[in-house]
């Protein structure tokens, strides 16, 4: 997370123009990487347990925090930073910097560039989820002092963010759900399957492929080939399953003997 303070210049566009490189040769290289919680999204775990040769559970036990949001119940990762008293992030080593730095999450991508959304109703009185930007200038950052200028868009580009971003982006929809006034926080058995539909990818296939999943939910055999070959693919279905069961749209078919079941309890 960003130190709000630093943040300036909110509710930017795509062509927002910037100075800024970050590289060994300044000052204070590495030090935006400690002291700082970094909230990992799906695509990020999904890129980095594959960069390390773990399973999804193994990199959430080892390499992750969960904390649970207070306005919505819903359980996130965040990276786990060392014990030092600089909490320093576990892949970052001085002074070479990232070690997994074609993987890195898409925070650290963005960085000096903050990324939100916005959901409100258009003319036509449906909802629709516009993003915006906002400029982070901390003090200790040497990097505004170089000469390399950037749009956002530019930016984006040179990170790598765009895919980062597609992939996460109904995911970070999400987000933006709350509990309503005067009614229960999420239940436990919600609050697990939100954590392993968002971020345990591998306990989610075993769920699709092992559990009664498929007798309730009609999923089309050429998406099912997909879903048993692409780890992306069986995200994205993560994603549907949550806005499907947290009540937000309709995004999965119920099979009719699924329904007629129901019925009959």
């Amino acid at each position: 997370m960003f130190n709000l303070k630093a943040v300036e210049n909110r509710h930017l566009g795509l062509d927002y123009r910037f100075k800024f490189k970050c590289h060994k040769g300044i000052s204070c290289f590495t030090q935006c990487c400690s002291n700082i919680d970094i909230m990992l999204t799906p695509y990020d775990i999904l890129r980095l347990k594959k960069r390390l040769g773990m399973t999804s559970y193994e990199f959430l036990d080892k390499y992750a925090v969960i904390k649970e949001d207070e306005k919505s119940s819903h359980p996130y990762a965040y990276l786990k930073m060392d014990s030092t008293p600089e909490r320093r992030c576990p892949f970052v080593v001085v002074p070479d910097g990232c070690t997994l730095y074609p993987d890195r999450p898409v925070s650290c991508r963005y960085y000096p560039v903050g990324q939100g959304t916005l959901k409100k109703k258009d003319d036509q009185d449906n909802i629709v989820h516009e993003e915006f930007y906002f400029f982070v200038k901390e003090p200790h950052c040497k990097g505004f002092l170089e000469p390399d200028l950037w749009t956002i868009a530019s930016w984006k580009d040179d990170q790598e963010i765009t895919l980062y971003d597609g992939m996460n982006r109904e995911w970070k929809q999400l987000l933006m759900r709350r509990n309503l006034p005067n009614t229960p926080a999420l239940n436990p058995k919600k609050k697990a399957q939100f954590l392993m539909a968002s971020y345990d990818l591998d306990t989610f296939k075993k769920y699709v492929f092992e559990s009664k999943f498929l007798q309730v939910f009609d999923v089309p055999d050429a998406e099912l080939e997909e879903l048993k070959n692409s780890e992306e693919a069986l995200m994205k279905l993560g994603f549907k399953y949550l806005k499907f069961i947290l009540g937000l749209e309709k995004t999965l078919q119920v099979r009719d003997s699924a329904l007629k079941e129901k019925k009959k309890e």
